[in-house]
């Protein structure tokens, strides 16, 4: 089994990473920082800033120069942004967001098809807030949204391939703790909602999430599912 994960330096991409790697499976991997998080022979790991977006396509077609065939491709790497209000959001944070949270999925997804490399399946890590609008969440409000509709778009054009993209609940990594430890929770609700909800460890989300991503396949490709409410 072959997987690519973006984002492997930390939270659900890197505990996702080892996941798979304890079942036997290669794994490619992106990650903005210069030294990969994980040492295993099976771990391959390229260094990309994605918000640099003009440089992933020359990056990727080194790096799955050689790949076959790949089973699983999970697009796991956002930001969250500055959590203000939107009239107080200026337009180039939200860009930067975007850059990361969507438009960079799509180069990779571009450069994918025009390398000829099969996948039978993309999700995408997307977030209730794609559909909640938090007061104080625009940009990655915006971005989550606008990724539901990008797989959503993708998966009328590559049939072959079954998308979802998918929330998968609230786990600590270093987005929630920055929310639940540094958010003013009486300006932002949705904060305080988060700190009293339920927060998974990674690894334990990982384990779910591969098990989603089998039932995903139950529903239509492009459909947006959250973990939490899947039968």
């Amino acid at each position: 089994m072959t997987i690519f994960i973006t984002g492997t330096n930390s939270g659900i991409g890197k505990a996702l990473a080892e996941a798979y790697l304890e079942k036997g499976a290669t794994v490619y991997g992106l990650g903005r920082k210069r030294k990969a998080a994980i040492d295993h022979r099976l771990f391959h790991y390229l260094s990309l800033d994605l918000e640099a977006t003009e440089t992933v396509a020359s990056g990727l077609e080194l790096f799955l120069g050689e790949i076959g065939e790949i089973d699983i491709v999970v697009f796991n790497a956002g930001v969250l942004g500055e959590i203000r209000e939107m009239q107080n959001t200026p337009l180039y944070e939200i860009e930067s967001v975007m850059r990361i949270n969507v438009w960079a999925n799509k180069v990779i997804l571009d450069t994918l098809i025009r390398m000829g490399i099969p996948v039978k399946q993309i999700v995408g890590i997307s977030s209730g807030a794609a559909v909640n609008a938090s007061k104080g969440w625009g940009s990655y409000s915006l971005s989550k949204s606008a990724l539901n509709i990008l797989l959503k778009l993708y998966s009328r054009e590559m049939e072959a391939t079954h998308f979802t993209a998918l929330a998968p609940g609230v786990i600590d990594t270093p987005m929630v703790r920055h929310i639940t430890d540094e958010v003013d929770a009486v300006r932002y609700p949705s904060a305080q909602r988060l700190k009293n909800g339920p927060i998974i460890h990674p690894r334990e989300a990982a384990q779910r999430l591969i098990e989603a991503f089998e039932k995903v396949k139950q529903y239509e490709s492009g459909s947006f599912l959250d973990v939490r409410t899947m039968e």
